[in-house]
């Protein structure tokens, strides 16, 4: 009989990237759907994608969003990040975020860098590239691993 031949498996590092990815179809922003998770070891501890805070309309239902010019412009003002949402439901059901590694489709703004630092996660990873740079820097100086993939 012969052997099956396996596709080459991604590094737990390229998994969690893909995982993030996946978890960002979710998000509800018409600017753009960002997805987060939270891991240790490789192994999933939280998840995010930016949306309204819970219960809220979404931003493509009736009562969201009506502008997406402006949405597109200046950001949206309703939707919560994927990173905060994230570290949010890791706080909420107590599960421990120090020296953990956040996997973001997008590089975390400054407010998300805060929470980011102030939450004790040691690396990010990120794919896509974030306009202002601000919350970058204030990792670096924080000393939190930022690499992308």
């Amino acid at each position: 009989m012969e052997r099956m031949r396996f596709m080459e498996r991604p590094s737990r590092d390229e998994l969690c990237m893909q995982i993030a990815c996946v978890v960002a179809k979710r998000g509800t922003c018409g600017r753009a759907q960002v997805g987060a998770i939270l891991a240790r070891k490789g192994r999933v501890l939280a998840t995010g994608y930016n949306g309204p805070p819970s219960g809220l309309p979404h931003c493509f239902d009736s009562n969201g969003c009506s502008n997406l010019d402006r949405v597109a412009e200046n950001g949206c003002a309703r939707s919560v990040h994927a990173e905060a949402n994230c570290i949010a439901f890791a706080a909420r059901h107590g599960i421990r975020t120090e020296g953990a590694t956040l996997y973001c489709s997008h590089l975390p703004c400054l407010r998300c860098a805060e929470l980011i630092i102030n939450s004790g996660i040691r690396r990010v990873f990120y794919t896509n590239d974030y306009r202002i740079k601000e919350g970058e820097i204030l990792l670096q100086q924080a000393g939190v691993d930022i690499i992308k993939l």
